[in-house]
């Protein structure tokens, strides 16, 4: 049965999230992650979107952190500060979803500029609530698309701590989180190394070579000796999240 990397990344995000976690979402492929693991394996999974909707089950996807499927399908909805101070800084989140323009060996992401800080080439949106969700978040899962422009040696402005330089940076820091444990993307599943915190491919997508990774990675990308091959979706896992896209657009009007 074929199908999409988009659709692969989202079923690998799933895979790797449990029944009791608490999940900080973003818009788009976390948000398809997130709600495909509750549709399929953990539908105690409690989702936290970043507008305030706490254990939200929407029927469709959300356009936006503001849709008014996030609040009608939610036990409560707190505000901003509080979801930021009480649930994200006091420890409760267990997972949260980041992307970026740019991420390095060290799972740094970049999503503030492209070049020079004073003179970029390239003004990006910024980071909004992503430097929280990475120091706060019990752990954090990172989804993006692999390519030598995105997958750099070294981020131009690190807008989303990682691991830094490598190895205890993160603990010198005073930051108590695992910090990224999972980089999801269409091409592998990379984890970081014990010891060095370097990002590390420990799983190949089907029909994915090393030398295809190797091409699309900005530096000189290391492959566990234990290195699996990820599972594709299964016919079940690409039934329902194709049901709930054709939801969504049918909802949204194609939008």
């Amino acid at each position: 049965m074929s199908y999409s990397t988009t659709e692969m990344m989202a079923v690998a995000a799933a895979r790797a999230l449990a029944n009791e976690d608490i999940c900080f979402v973003g818009i788009g492929t976390p948000s398809l992650a997130c709600n495909l693991a509750r549709l399929m394996h953990a539908p105690e999974i409690t989702l936290i979107y970043e507008s305030g909707t706490i254990e939200t089950k929407p029927d469709v996807l959300p356009l936006s952190i503001g849709d008014p499927e996030l609040c009608e399908t939610a036990l409560t909805t707190v505000s901003v500060p509080e979801m930021f101070q009480y649930w994200l800084q006091g420890g409760r989140i267990s997972v949260g979803f980041l992307g970026g323009a740019q991420l390095d060996k060290f799972a740094n992401i970049n999503s503030s500029v492209i070049g020079n800080y004073e003179r970029p080439k390239v003004r990006l949106p910024g980071g909004g609530g992503a430097p929280e969700i990475a120091a706060s978040c019990n752990q954090t899962f990172v989804v993006m698309a692999q390519s030598r422009r995105t997958f750099v040696e070294r981020v131009d402005f690190i807008t989303s701590f990682g691991f830094g330089e490598g190895g205890d940076h993160r603990q010198r820091l005073g930051i108590r989180t695992q910090g990224p444990t999972l980089v999801i993307t269409d091409l592998c599943l990379m984890r970081p190394d014990p010891p060095t915190k370097e990002l590390v491919v420990v799983s190949m997508h089907e029909g994915i070579s090393r030398e295809e990774i190797t091409q699309k990675t900005g530096w000189p990308v290391r492959f566990s000796e234990s290195l699996a091959q990820t599972l594709p979706p299964s016919e079940n896992e690409l039934k329902v999240l194709r049901d709930l896209q054709t939801r969504t657009n049918r909802a949204h009007g194609g939008k």
